[in-house]
Protein backbone atom coordinates (compact mmCIF):
# COMPACT_ATOMS: atom_id res chain seq x y z
CA UNK A 1 0.00 0.00 0.00
CA UNK A 2 2.60 2.36 0.54
CA UNK A 3 6.62 2.94 -0.65
CA UNK A 4 9.30 4.73 1.54
CA UNK A 5 8.52 8.30 -0.14
CA UNK A 6 5.35 8.00 1.83
CA UNK A 7 2.87 7.87 -1.03
CA UNK A 8 0.36 5.79 -1.75
CA UNK A 9 -1.92 3.08 -3.84
CA UNK A 10 -5.64 3.16 -3.95
CA UNK A 11 -9.25 3.49 -4.77
CA UNK A 12 -11.49 6.31 -3.72
CA UNK A 13 -15.29 5.93 -4.60
CA UNK A 14 -16.90 8.90 -4.38
CA UNK A 15 -20.37 8.59 -4.46
CA UNK A 16 -22.64 11.93 -4.69
CA UNK A 17 -19.40 13.19 -7.11
CA UNK A 18 -21.27 16.05 -8.54
CA UNK A 19 -22.50 17.55 -5.10
CA UNK A 20 -21.19 20.30 -2.75
CA UNK A 21 -19.40 18.21 -1.00
CA UNK A 22 -17.41 16.70 -2.94
CA UNK A 23 -16.58 19.62 -5.31
CA UNK A 24 -15.67 22.04 -2.43
CA UNK A 25 -13.84 19.25 0.00
CA UNK A 26 -13.17 16.16 -1.62
CA UNK A 27 -11.60 16.65 -4.86
CA UNK A 28 -9.15 19.51 -4.10
CA UNK A 29 -8.28 17.85 -0.56
CA UNK A 30 -7.39 14.78 -2.91
CA UNK A 31 -5.59 17.18 -5.62
CA UNK A 32 -3.68 19.30 -2.63
CA UNK A 33 -2.42 15.46 -1.69
CA UNK A 34 -1.35 14.67 -5.50
CA UNK A 35 0.56 17.85 -5.30
CA UNK A 36 2.22 16.80 -2.19
CA UNK A 37 3.45 13.47 -3.41
CA UNK A 38 1.47 10.78 -1.59
CA UNK A 39 -0.46 9.72 -4.70
CA UNK A 40 1.16 7.03 -6.62
CA UNK A 41 0.44 6.35 -10.30
CA UNK A 42 -1.87 3.85 -10.53
CA UNK A 43 -4.39 5.57 -7.66
CA UNK A 44 -7.76 6.43 -9.27
CA UNK A 45 -10.62 8.41 -8.07
CA UNK A 46 -13.96 7.61 -9.97
CA UNK A 47 -17.02 9.49 -8.96
CA UNK A 48 -20.55 8.10 -8.72
CA UNK A 49 -23.60 10.25 -9.02
CA UNK A 50 -27.23 9.97 -10.74
CA UNK A 51 -26.49 12.77 -13.18
CA UNK A 52 -25.86 11.48 -16.80
CA UNK A 53 -22.60 13.23 -18.01
CA UNK A 54 -19.28 12.31 -20.13
CA UNK A 55 -16.40 11.94 -17.81
CA UNK A 56 -15.02 15.11 -19.67
CA UNK A 57 -17.91 17.07 -18.46
CA UNK A 58 -16.98 15.48 -15.14
CA UNK A 59 -13.47 16.60 -15.19
CA UNK A 60 -14.32 19.83 -16.33
CA UNK A 61 -16.80 20.38 -13.35
CA UNK A 62 -14.29 18.96 -11.19
CA UNK A 63 -11.88 21.77 -12.52
CA UNK A 64 -14.38 24.43 -11.60
CA UNK A 65 -14.70 23.01 -8.16
CA UNK A 66 -10.95 23.17 -7.89
CA UNK A 67 -10.87 26.60 -9.53
CA UNK A 68 -13.42 27.54 -7.08
CA UNK A 69 -12.50 25.78 -3.49
CA UNK A 70 -8.47 25.85 -3.61
CA UNK A 71 -6.06 28.45 -2.17
CA UNK A 72 -5.08 30.83 -4.70
CA UNK A 73 -2.08 30.03 -6.67
CA UNK A 74 -2.62 26.26 -5.75
CA UNK A 75 -4.34 25.16 -9.25
CA UNK A 76 -1.37 24.89 -12.04
CA UNK A 77 -1.85 23.01 -15.62
CA UNK A 78 0.34 20.17 -14.60
CA UNK A 79 -0.75 19.13 -11.55
CA UNK A 80 -4.39 19.37 -13.01
CA UNK A 81 -3.42 17.00 -15.82
CA UNK A 82 -2.13 14.42 -13.95
CA UNK A 83 -4.89 14.69 -11.31
CA UNK A 84 -7.61 14.62 -14.19
CA UNK A 85 -6.25 11.12 -15.32
CA UNK A 86 -6.90 9.47 -12.03
CA UNK A 87 -10.90 10.85 -12.70
CA UNK A 88 -13.03 8.65 -14.20
CA UNK A 89 -16.88 8.98 -14.11
CA UNK A 90 -19.97 6.34 -13.95
CA UNK A 91 -23.85 7.41 -13.47
CA UNK A 92 -25.36 5.10 -10.79
CA UNK A 93 -29.29 5.47 -9.13
CA UNK A 94 -27.32 4.44 -5.92
CA UNK A 95 -31.06 2.29 -4.64
CA UNK A 96 -30.72 0.15 -7.92
CA UNK A 97 -28.50 -2.82 -7.45
CA UNK A 98 -28.24 -3.13 -11.17
CA UNK A 99 -26.20 -0.38 -11.63
CA UNK A 100 -23.71 -1.46 -9.16
CA UNK A 101 -22.67 -4.20 -11.22
CA UNK A 102 -20.91 -1.51 -13.85
CA UNK A 103 -19.07 -0.33 -10.65
CA UNK A 104 -17.82 -4.05 -10.02
CA UNK A 105 -16.62 -3.67 -13.69
CA UNK A 106 -15.03 -0.88 -12.70
CA UNK A 107 -13.07 -2.39 -9.79
CA UNK A 108 -12.32 -5.82 -10.92
CA UNK A 109 -11.73 -7.91 -7.65
CA UNK A 110 -8.39 -7.26 -5.47
CA UNK A 111 -8.36 -7.78 -2.11
CA UNK A 112 -4.88 -6.55 -1.72
CA UNK A 113 -5.72 -2.97 -2.63
CA UNK A 114 -7.19 -0.57 -0.30
CA UNK A 115 -10.77 0.91 -1.62
CA UNK A 116 -12.22 3.79 0.02
CA UNK A 117 -16.33 3.92 -0.85
CA UNK A 118 -16.89 7.97 0.37
CA UNK A 119 -20.72 8.30 0.88
CA UNK A 120 -21.17 12.09 0.18
CA UNK A 121 -24.75 11.51 0.29
CA UNK A 122 -27.75 11.70 2.24
CA UNK A 123 -27.68 9.49 5.62
CA UNK A 124 -30.73 7.59 4.32
CA UNK A 125 -29.06 6.66 1.24
CA UNK A 126 -26.14 5.05 3.94
CA UNK A 127 -27.63 1.81 4.67
CA UNK A 128 -28.32 0.69 0.56
CA UNK A 129 -25.36 1.64 -0.86
CA UNK A 130 -23.18 -0.55 1.90
CA UNK A 131 -25.92 -3.24 0.76
CA UNK A 132 -25.34 -2.61 -2.89
CA UNK A 133 -21.45 -2.66 -2.54
CA UNK A 134 -21.97 -6.51 -0.28
CA UNK A 135 -24.28 -7.76 -3.06
CA UNK A 136 -21.28 -7.11 -5.39
CA UNK A 137 -18.50 -7.98 -3.27
CA UNK A 138 -17.02 -4.80 -3.31
CA UNK A 139 -17.16 -4.87 0.92
CA UNK A 140 -13.80 -7.57 0.66
CA UNK A 141 -10.17 -7.39 1.77
CA UNK A 142 -8.97 -3.58 2.56
CA UNK A 143 -12.35 -1.97 1.40
CA UNK A 144 -13.53 0.89 3.33
CA UNK A 145 -16.66 2.98 4.15
CA UNK A 146 -16.93 6.26 4.82
CA UNK A 147 -19.73 8.20 6.55
CA UNK A 148 -20.46 12.01 6.68
CA UNK A 149 -22.73 12.90 9.45
CA UNK A 150 -25.48 12.73 10.56
CA UNK A 151 -25.44 9.72 11.65
CA UNK A 152 -29.11 9.16 12.05
CA UNK A 153 -31.38 12.15 13.50
CA UNK A 154 -31.94 10.28 17.42
CA UNK A 155 -31.06 7.06 18.86
CA UNK A 156 -33.61 4.41 17.00
CA UNK A 157 -32.09 6.04 13.47
CA UNK A 158 -28.67 5.96 14.20
CA UNK A 159 -28.40 2.73 15.30
CA UNK A 160 -30.70 1.74 12.38
CA UNK A 161 -27.97 3.06 10.33
CA UNK A 162 -25.12 1.40 11.89
CA UNK A 163 -27.10 -1.37 11.78
CA UNK A 164 -27.29 -1.34 8.02
CA UNK A 165 -23.88 -0.36 7.16
CA UNK A 166 -22.77 -3.31 10.01
CA UNK A 167 -24.23 -6.16 8.36
CA UNK A 168 -22.01 -5.29 5.37
CA UNK A 169 -18.78 -3.99 6.92
CA UNK A 170 -16.77 -4.55 10.11
CA UNK A 171 -16.68 -1.88 12.37
CA UNK A 172 -12.60 -1.60 11.53
CA UNK A 173 -13.66 -1.23 7.69
CA UNK A 174 -16.18 2.09 8.99
CA UNK A 175 -14.50 5.64 8.88
CA UNK A 176 -17.42 8.06 10.72
CA UNK A 177 -16.14 11.08 10.20
CA UNK A 178 -15.86 14.41 12.11
CA UNK A 179 -13.53 17.03 10.03
CA UNK A 180 -13.33 18.88 13.40
CA UNK A 181 -10.80 16.07 14.60
CA UNK A 182 -9.08 16.95 11.85
CA UNK A 183 -8.17 20.24 12.56
CA UNK A 184 -4.60 20.78 13.35
CA UNK A 185 -5.07 22.85 16.52
CA UNK A 186 -7.69 19.95 17.96
CA UNK A 187 -5.18 16.99 17.77
CA UNK A 188 -2.66 19.53 19.52
CA UNK A 189 -5.00 19.68 22.02
CA UNK A 190 -3.82 15.76 22.81
CA UNK A 191 0.06 17.21 22.62
CA UNK A 192 -0.55 20.31 24.63
CA UNK A 193 -2.24 18.08 27.62
CA UNK A 194 -0.13 14.54 27.27
CA UNK A 195 3.21 15.67 25.56
CA UNK A 196 3.76 18.57 28.21
CA UNK A 197 4.05 18.72 32.17
CA UNK A 198 2.84 21.99 32.55
CA UNK A 199 -0.77 21.69 32.08
CA UNK A 200 -2.09 18.22 33.03
CA UNK A 201 -1.52 18.42 36.89
CA UNK A 202 -3.65 21.37 37.19
CA UNK A 203 -6.28 20.52 34.59
CA UNK A 204 -8.95 19.25 37.10
CA UNK A 205 -11.93 20.97 39.23
CA UNK A 206 -9.39 22.29 41.39
CA UNK A 207 -7.74 24.47 39.15
CA UNK A 208 -10.28 24.63 35.96
CA UNK A 209 -12.93 27.27 37.28
CA UNK A 210 -14.90 26.83 33.92
CA UNK A 211 -14.85 25.81 29.97
CA UNK A 212 -16.11 27.49 27.02
CA UNK A 213 -16.40 26.25 23.65
CA UNK A 214 -17.58 28.09 20.62
CA UNK A 215 -18.52 27.24 16.90
CA UNK A 216 -19.77 30.63 15.10
CA UNK A 217 -20.22 31.42 11.90
CA UNK A 218 -21.00 33.70 10.17
CA UNK A 219 -23.17 32.18 7.17
CA UNK A 220 -26.94 31.18 7.10
CA UNK A 221 -28.18 28.14 6.05
CA UNK A 222 -26.66 28.83 1.79
CA UNK A 223 -27.61 25.84 -0.03
CA UNK A 224 -28.42 23.57 2.85
CA UNK A 225 -31.69 25.13 3.82
CA UNK A 226 -33.29 21.92 3.06
CA UNK A 227 -31.49 19.49 4.83
CA UNK A 228 -31.04 22.56 8.21
CA UNK A 229 -34.43 22.63 8.38
CA UNK A 230 -34.90 19.00 9.47
CA UNK A 231 -31.68 18.80 11.29
CA UNK A 232 -31.00 22.28 13.05
CA UNK A 233 -28.47 23.33 15.42
CA UNK A 234 -28.60 20.75 18.07
CA UNK A 235 -27.89 17.61 15.50
CA UNK A 236 -26.18 19.37 12.54
CA UNK A 237 -23.58 20.73 15.51
CA UNK A 238 -23.70 19.90 19.03
CA UNK A 239 -24.38 15.88 18.85
CA UNK A 240 -20.77 15.35 16.81
CA UNK A 241 -18.27 18.46 16.04
CA UNK A 242 -18.77 20.05 19.89
CA UNK A 243 -19.20 16.76 21.99
CA UNK A 244 -16.26 15.81 20.55
CA UNK A 245 -14.26 18.65 21.22
CA UNK A 246 -15.70 18.38 24.76
CA UNK A 247 -14.40 14.81 24.68
CA UNK A 248 -10.59 15.63 23.93
CA UNK A 249 -10.90 18.80 26.44
CA UNK A 250 -12.13 16.05 29.25
CA UNK A 251 -10.91 12.73 28.94
CA UNK A 252 -8.41 11.05 30.87
CA UNK A 253 -5.17 10.49 29.71
CA UNK A 254 -5.06 7.33 27.62
CA UNK A 255 -3.02 4.57 27.97
CA UNK A 256 -1.03 4.94 24.74
CA UNK A 257 -1.72 6.88 21.58
CA UNK A 258 -3.59 3.92 20.15
CA UNK A 259 -7.14 4.49 18.16
CA UNK A 260 -9.23 2.30 20.48
CA UNK A 261 -7.46 4.00 23.74
CA UNK A 262 -8.23 7.38 22.87
CA UNK A 263 -11.70 6.30 21.54
CA UNK A 264 -12.42 4.63 24.91
CA UNK A 265 -11.83 7.76 26.85
CA UNK A 266 -13.38 9.79 25.11
CA UNK A 267 -17.02 7.32 25.39
CA UNK A 268 -16.16 7.58 29.52
CA UNK A 269 -17.22 11.20 29.18
CA UNK A 270 -19.81 11.21 27.29
CA UNK A 271 -21.59 8.54 29.45
CA UNK A 272 -20.38 10.57 32.38
CA UNK A 273 -22.16 13.70 30.98
CA UNK A 274 -25.16 14.69 33.68
CA UNK A 275 -28.50 14.57 31.82
CA UNK A 276 -30.60 17.19 31.02
CA UNK A 277 -34.01 16.21 30.31
CA UNK A 278 -37.30 18.22 30.34
CA UNK A 279 -37.06 19.22 33.86
CA UNK A 280 -34.00 20.86 33.34
CA UNK A 281 -33.99 22.07 29.61
CA UNK A 282 -35.10 25.02 30.31
CA UNK A 283 -32.69 26.11 32.95
CA UNK A 284 -29.62 24.14 31.28
CA UNK A 285 -30.21 25.58 27.78
CA UNK A 286 -30.82 28.35 24.91
CA UNK A 287 -32.13 28.21 21.18
CA UNK A 288 -32.61 31.00 18.94
CA UNK A 289 -33.26 31.34 15.41
CA UNK A 290 -31.57 34.06 13.43
CA UNK A 291 -34.25 37.12 12.43
CA UNK A 292 -33.14 39.74 9.37
CA UNK A 293 -29.88 41.93 10.12
CA UNK A 294 -27.17 42.81 8.86
CA UNK A 295 -23.65 41.08 8.06
CA UNK A 296 -20.59 43.65 7.13
CA UNK A 297 -22.58 46.30 6.35
CA UNK A 298 -24.85 43.94 3.82
CA UNK A 299 -28.37 43.43 4.93
CA UNK A 300 -29.72 39.70 5.22
CA UNK A 301 -32.50 37.58 5.42
CA UNK A 302 -33.90 36.11 8.29
CA UNK A 303 -33.70 32.32 8.83
CA UNK A 304 -37.71 31.59 7.88
CA UNK A 305 -36.90 33.21 4.82
CA UNK A 306 -34.03 31.71 3.64
CA UNK A 307 -35.39 28.23 4.43
CA UNK A 308 -38.58 29.32 3.40
CA UNK A 309 -40.95 27.98 5.13
CA UNK A 310 -42.63 31.04 7.48
CA UNK A 311 -43.90 28.47 10.92
CA UNK A 312 -40.10 27.00 10.66
CA UNK A 313 -39.44 26.13 14.51
CA UNK A 314 -35.70 25.11 14.11
CA UNK A 315 -33.07 26.73 15.88
CA UNK A 316 -30.28 27.78 14.15
CA UNK A 317 -28.53 28.83 17.58
CA UNK A 318 -27.97 26.39 20.85
CA UNK A 319 -26.35 27.28 24.07
CA UNK A 320 -25.85 24.78 26.52
CA UNK A 321 -24.65 24.38 30.23
CA UNK A 322 -23.15 20.85 30.07
CA UNK A 323 -21.41 19.14 33.66
CA UNK A 324 -19.58 15.82 33.58
CA UNK A 325 -20.12 13.79 36.93
CA UNK A 326 -16.43 12.70 37.11
CA UNK A 327 -13.88 13.08 39.79
CA UNK A 328 -11.79 15.38 37.60
CA UNK A 329 -14.91 17.44 36.76
CA UNK A 330 -17.39 17.14 39.34
CA UNK A 331 -19.05 20.71 39.72
CA UNK A 332 -17.52 22.40 36.83
CA UNK A 333 -19.44 23.79 34.20
CA UNK A 334 -19.08 23.54 30.45
CA UNK A 335 -20.64 25.87 27.90
CA UNK A 336 -21.23 25.19 24.74
CA UNK A 337 -22.54 27.58 21.98
CA UNK A 338 -23.13 27.17 18.71
CA UNK A 339 -24.52 29.34 16.03
CA UNK A 340 -25.39 31.25 12.23
CA UNK A 341 -25.34 34.63 11.44
CA UNK A 342 -22.95 35.83 14.40
CA UNK A 343 -20.64 38.44 14.36
CA UNK A 344 -17.44 36.58 13.37
CA UNK A 345 -16.16 33.13 12.30
CA UNK A 346 -14.34 31.61 15.39
CA UNK A 347 -14.42 28.13 16.44
CA UNK A 348 -12.66 28.62 20.23
CA UNK A 349 -12.35 26.11 23.42
CA UNK A 350 -11.51 28.20 26.81
CA UNK A 351 -10.12 27.05 30.12
CA UNK A 352 -11.01 29.06 32.33
CA UNK A 353 -8.58 28.45 35.27
CA UNK A 354 -9.50 29.95 38.68
CA UNK A 355 -8.23 33.35 40.24
CA UNK A 356 -4.78 33.06 42.83
CA UNK A 357 -6.04 32.24 46.21
CA UNK A 358 -4.67 35.10 48.07
CA UNK A 359 -3.95 38.68 46.45
CA UNK A 360 -0.71 40.43 47.96
CA UNK A 361 -0.86 42.99 45.58
CA UNK A 362 -2.76 46.07 47.12
CA UNK A 363 -5.66 47.43 45.49
CA UNK A 364 -4.99 45.30 42.29
CA UNK A 365 -8.58 43.67 43.00
CA UNK A 366 -10.58 44.60 39.69
CA UNK A 367 -7.05 43.85 38.02
CA UNK A 368 -6.15 40.48 38.58
CA UNK A 369 -8.31 37.46 37.26
CA UNK A 370 -7.75 34.19 36.57
CA UNK A 371 -5.44 32.81 34.04
CA UNK A 372 -7.08 31.70 30.59
CA UNK A 373 -5.98 29.10 28.04
CA UNK A 374 -7.31 30.00 24.75
CA UNK A 375 -7.53 26.77 21.94
CA UNK A 376 -8.23 28.85 18.38
CA UNK A 377 -9.36 25.86 16.19
CA UNK A 378 -10.54 28.54 12.97
CA UNK A 379 -10.20 31.24 11.01
CA UNK A 380 -6.13 31.88 12.78
CA UNK A 381 -5.56 28.24 14.67
CA UNK A 382 -3.57 28.77 17.52
CA UNK A 383 -3.02 28.79 20.89
CA UNK A 384 -3.08 31.92 23.67
CA UNK A 385 -2.25 31.74 27.55
CA UNK A 386 -3.30 34.62 28.94
CA UNK A 387 -1.27 36.18 31.98
CA UNK A 388 -0.96 38.49 34.70
CA UNK A 389 2.21 41.20 34.06
CA UNK A 390 3.49 43.79 35.32
CA UNK A 391 3.01 47.54 33.68
CA UNK A 392 6.67 48.18 32.21
CA UNK A 393 7.99 51.98 34.30
CA UNK A 394 7.34 53.37 37.11
CA UNK A 395 4.63 54.07 39.23
CA UNK A 396 3.88 50.91 41.19
CA UNK A 397 2.99 47.41 40.88
CA UNK A 398 0.24 47.63 38.15
CA UNK A 399 -0.76 45.29 36.68
CA UNK A 400 -2.88 43.69 33.24
CA UNK A 401 -3.42 40.95 31.61
CA UNK A 402 -1.35 39.90 28.07
CA UNK A 403 -1.43 36.86 26.32
CA UNK A 404 1.49 34.60 24.90
CA UNK A 405 0.62 33.41 21.33
CA UNK A 406 1.74 30.39 19.93
CA UNK A 407 0.36 31.12 16.38
CA UNK A 408 0.46 28.54 14.09
CA UNK A 409 1.02 30.08 10.91
CA UNK A 410 3.84 32.22 12.21
CA UNK A 411 5.45 28.75 13.67
CA UNK A 412 5.29 26.81 11.01
CA UNK A 413 6.09 28.63 8.26
CA UNK A 414 3.99 26.97 4.89
CA UNK A 415 0.32 25.92 4.15
CA UNK A 416 -1.11 24.02 6.54
CA UNK A 417 -3.08 20.81 4.95
CA UNK A 418 -6.98 21.02 5.43
CA UNK A 419 -8.50 18.67 7.83
CA UNK A 420 -10.38 16.12 4.96
CA UNK A 421 -6.61 16.10 3.22
CA UNK A 422 -5.41 14.49 6.97
CA UNK A 423 -8.36 12.80 6.97
CA UNK A 424 -8.99 11.01 3.62
CA UNK A 425 -4.98 9.70 4.23
CA UNK A 426 -6.21 8.65 7.43
CA UNK A 427 -8.89 6.40 5.94
CA UNK A 428 -6.30 5.41 3.12
CA UNK A 429 -3.98 4.60 5.82
CA UNK A 430 -6.74 2.55 8.01
CA UNK A 431 -5.62 4.65 11.28
CA UNK A 432 -8.93 5.43 13.06
CA UNK A 433 -7.97 7.39 15.46
CA UNK A 434 -10.11 10.79 14.01
CA UNK A 435 -13.21 8.76 13.59
CA UNK A 436 -16.14 8.02 15.85
CA UNK A 437 -16.62 4.58 16.72
CA UNK A 438 -20.48 3.77 16.73
CA UNK A 439 -20.77 3.54 20.14
CA UNK A 440 -19.36 6.97 20.77
CA UNK A 441 -22.28 8.16 18.30
CA UNK A 442 -24.40 6.20 20.31
CA UNK A 443 -23.71 7.53 23.44
CA UNK A 444 -23.99 11.08 22.19
CA UNK A 445 -26.99 10.93 20.91
CA UNK A 446 -28.27 9.02 24.05
CA UNK A 447 -27.05 12.77 26.06
CA UNK A 448 -28.67 14.78 23.03
CA UNK A 449 -32.09 13.26 22.70
CA UNK A 450 -33.84 14.15 25.76
CA UNK A 451 -33.20 17.66 25.56
CA UNK A 452 -34.67 17.15 21.72
CA UNK A 453 -37.77 15.95 23.54
CA UNK A 454 -37.58 18.45 26.27
CA UNK A 455 -37.89 21.45 23.78
CA UNK A 456 -40.72 19.90 22.22
CA UNK A 457 -42.17 19.27 25.69
CA UNK A 458 -41.85 22.76 26.59
CA UNK A 459 -43.63 23.83 23.00
CA UNK A 460 -41.68 26.97 22.71
CA UNK A 461 -40.27 28.68 19.86
CA UNK A 462 -36.69 29.32 19.30
CA UNK A 463 -35.89 33.10 20.59
CA UNK A 464 -35.18 35.66 17.91
CA UNK A 465 -32.23 37.01 17.22
CA UNK A 466 -31.08 39.54 15.14
CA UNK A 467 -28.26 38.32 12.79
CA UNK A 468 -24.79 39.64 13.34
CA UNK A 469 -25.59 39.68 17.12
CA UNK A 470 -24.35 36.99 19.58
CA UNK A 471 -27.60 35.51 19.90
CA UNK A 472 -30.61 36.03 22.22
CA UNK A 473 -30.14 37.94 25.35
CA UNK A 474 -31.32 34.65 27.12
CA UNK A 475 -27.74 33.21 26.24
CA UNK A 476 -26.11 36.04 27.89
CA UNK A 477 -28.08 35.43 30.74
CA UNK A 478 -27.59 32.40 30.91
CA UNK A 479 -24.05 31.98 31.38
CA UNK A 480 -24.39 35.46 33.65
CA UNK A 481 -26.31 33.63 36.36
CA UNK A 482 -23.38 31.75 37.51
CA UNK A 483 -21.20 34.99 37.37
CA UNK A 484 -19.58 34.17 34.47
CA UNK A 485 -19.12 35.81 30.84
CA UNK A 486 -19.05 34.72 26.99
CA UNK A 487 -15.04 35.03 25.98
CA UNK A 488 -15.33 38.44 24.07
CA UNK A 489 -16.78 40.31 26.77
CA UNK A 490 -14.37 39.38 29.90
CA UNK A 491 -12.22 41.57 31.01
Amino acid sequence: MSNPSGSFSFDMVVFGASGDLALRKLLPALYLRDVAGQLNPDTRILGVARAEMTLEEFRSLAHDGLARHLPPGELNDTAWQRFAARLSYRAADVEQLADFAGLADDLPPDDSRVRVHYLAVAPRFFGVICQHLGAVKLNRGQSRVVLEKPIGHDVASANAINDAIGAVFREEQIFRIDHYLGKETVQNLMALRFANALFEPIWHRGHIEHVQMTVAETVGVEKRGGYYDQSGAMRDMVQNHLLQLLCLVAMEPPASFEADAVRDEKLKVLQALHPIGPNTVASKTVRGQYRAGAMQGQAVAGYAEEVGNPDTTTESFVVLKAKIDNWRWAGVPFFLRTGKRLPMRRSEIVIQFRPVPHLIFPGAERDVVGNRLVIRLQPDEGIELHMMTKVPGPGGMRLRRAPLNLSFAETFRGRQPEAYERLLMDVVRGNPMLFMRRDEVEAAWHWVEPILAGWAALGDAPKPYMAGSWGPSAAMGLIERDGRAWHEDMP
